[in-house]
């Protein structure tokens, strides 16, 4: 039985906490919100209406120091110096982390120093620490790293996402500028506090480290997708004229060529604007692969999913700071039976 606390309970860490008391092999040990004060002190039952006596604690230290996990799940920020104290209060209690934060799904691109203090505590504690999520994590990487194992050789890549965001929480919306005006964007994308797809540096990283292939720059470009419609989430409302996501675009450049395309236009629910989602990869090679899923992997569902299922494959991984390419082919943990 895998003992397990969820860390954050905004969108991503709820689901995940419903989808983990359905697992056999799975037991919900603990739950920390550490931004929201007025939760403290309620029960999981009270606060999302499930069956479940657990009480939700402003308290890391407490929670993971009495319950002992296995493993901590932490849905809290996309940004590595935000999570990385977390991180840190998680392995320092022994126990193996798994996060959403997106720029944990290959840390040692940005932060290489944070990232061998990561390594080097998991390894001291003999646990291990991944970065993981529907994308990045899964779409834009592992699933085409995948499919470059029946290729003889691989020239290029290019894969392109068009997804709804509407599942994702309030971080997601802020990074994504949904609900600005134009000009807010445009601020925002100069100032940083507007960032667009969180993982396309890391994907763009991971593939090429995997595929040997030496990245000279990666370059990027973000544009606003503009509302013509009323558009609500239960984060978010954006009216017509405002921002309802992000297109943005990620290049990795070898030898002066791109080897590596990534195309992520995402935004609240495309389908007020007749916008068919999809995921999409082809690799140019020997030989030449074309993948369309249609409609696309759900946000929601498939970063909840690849978090709880990943815990096996955490717990008995080697000690250290992981990426997806690392380990197994990730697969569904099935539910009990009703």
């Amino acid at each position: 039985m895998q003992r397990v606390v969820v860390w954050g309970l905004g969108a991503m860490g709820s689901g995940m906490v419903k989808d983990i008391l359905n697992k056999p092999k799975m037991e919900l040990v603990g739950a920390i919100e550490t931004l929201r004060k007025e939760l403290d002190g309620k029960t999981l039952e009270e606060h999302l209406k499930i069956k479940s006596k657990i009480t939700i604690s402003s308290d890391p230290e407490k929670v993971i120091s009495e319950t002992d996990p296995d493993v901590v799940l932490i849905a809290t920020t996309s940004f590595v110096p935000k999570v990385f104290p977390m991180i840190k209060v998680a392995v320092e209690h022994s126990a193996n982390v798994i996060t959403l934060a997106e720029e944990m799904s290959y840390p040692w691109l940005d932060y290489p120093e944070l990232s061998h203090r990561m390594d080097s505590l998991a390894k001291k504690h003999e646990v291990s620490i991944l970065g993981t999520g529907v994308n990045p994590g899964f779409v834009l990487d592992t699933l085409i790293l995948t499919l470059t194992g029946v290729c003889l050789n691989v020239e290029k890549i290019k894969a392109q996402r068009i997804n709804d965001l509407s599942p994702f929480g309030a971080e997601v919306m802020r990074t994504q500028g949904v609900g600005t005006s134009v000009e807010e964007f445009k601020r925002g994308i100069k100032d940083g506090s507007i960032v667009g797809h969180i993982g396309f540096r890391q994907s763009i990283a991971m593939i090429a480290d995997a595929l040997g292939w030496k990245i000279e720059r990666i370059e990027e470009e973000r544009e606003p997708i503009v509302s013509n419609t009323h558009r609500e989430t239960p984060y978010v409302k954006v009216e017509p004229g405002q921002v309802a996501g992000c297109r943005h675009i990620g290049r990795g450049i070898v030898d002066g060529d791109v080897k590596i395309e990534l195309v992520h236009p995402q935004q609240i629910h495309p389908e007020l604007e007749n916008v068919k989602t999809g995921d999409f990869v082809q690799i140019e090679g020997d030989p030449n692969l074309s993948m369309e899923i249609k409609p696309e992997i759900p946000g929601g569902k498939g970063t909840m999913a690849m978090a709880v299922n990943m815990i096996p494959a955490v717990v008995t991984a080697r000690p250290g700071l992981l990426t997806m390419k690392d380990m197994p082919i990730p697969h569904s943990v099935l539910n009990a039976r009703r």
